[in-house]
């Protein structure tokens, strides 16, 4: 069985690769239609990301499970006791936008633990990566999360975490809010120490967050979800409950703060 690091090895290159795909299509007007049930837009690159991504990772290991934003799931991945779980392009709309902020965000489960994960932003020139043991890093070189406060923090979010009805005495603390396009790139940017946190209050789908929360962790952030529970992937229903993701005394003070519901 591939060590983590092999696999790591194996999912920084096919990142690069769909990098150098996706740049192909970015703002050349790619063909582009809503996905069913308001699920939001595709494009044909994120389509050809994903064939080519489904292509190379299952065709260096076959005996991994596979789920994918832009495949149809296959329950035999819950068999699996490894599994890629992908995003082909995290932040279609800044995408399709001609936004630079678009990454692409691969991960390995071994059993319900993300084990290897790499968010890479192919017009930035950014790579963050990590293994289950090994130090966050972007670029190569090592990250860590910052330390902060909660009301002078700079927190990644939406403006919906703002409610009053979030906060247990119905105020949002004193944070600063900021957002940027792709969850993925969030958690990362949380990682990297240039945020000091990211939350969500609404369920959030496997493969926008299981690259980044390994990331973070290995960058010494507490990542839970935002009722405070570890996060667990590959689940047969791919959502989260939500997400906190910050240093542990911040991380500490959002949770104290928080209506958990």
């Amino acid at each position: 069985m591939p060590a983590p690091d092999q696999d790591l090895d194996l999912i920084v290159n096919a990142a690069l690769e769909a990098g150098k795909i996706a740049r192909r299509f970015w703002r050349q007007e790619p063909a582009t239609w809503e996905k069913e049930q308001g699920a939001g837009p595709v494009t044909e690159a994120d389509l050809a990301v994903n064939d080519y991504l489904s292509a190379t990772l299952l065709g260096a290991r076959p005996d991994y499970g596979w789920l994918s934003e832009e495949s149809p799931d296959d329950a035999s991945r819950l068999d699996a006791a490894h599994c890629f779980i992908i995003d082909p392009i995290d932040g279609t709309r800044a995408f399709i936008d001609g936004q630079e902020g678009f990454s692409h965000s691969l991960a390995v489960t071994r059993d319900d633990r993300i084990v290897a994960a790499v968010v890479h932003l192919p017009v930035m020139g950014l790579t963050y990566a990590a293994t289950e043991t090994g130090p966050a890093t972007l670029n190569g070189e090592p990250i860590q999360v910052s330390q902060a406060g909660i009301d002078s923090a700079n927190v990644l979010t939406t403006k919906a975490t703002l409610d009053p009805g979030y906060w247990t005495d119905g105020i949002a603390p004193g944070f600063r809010r900021h957002f940027r396009p792709s969850l993925a790139w969030r958690l990362c940017l949380v990682a990297e120490g240039r945020f000091d946190a990211t939350m969500s209050m609404r369920a959030a789908w496997e493969w926008d967050i299981a690259a980044g929360s390994l990331i973070a962790e290995r960058a010494g952030a507490q990542v839970t979800t935002q009722k405070d529970r570890p996060m667990r992937f590959n689940n047969p229903e791919p959502r989260l409950d939500g997400l906190v993701i910050a240093g542990p005394d911040l991380h500490a003070e959002i949770m104290a703060r928080l209506v958990r519901g």
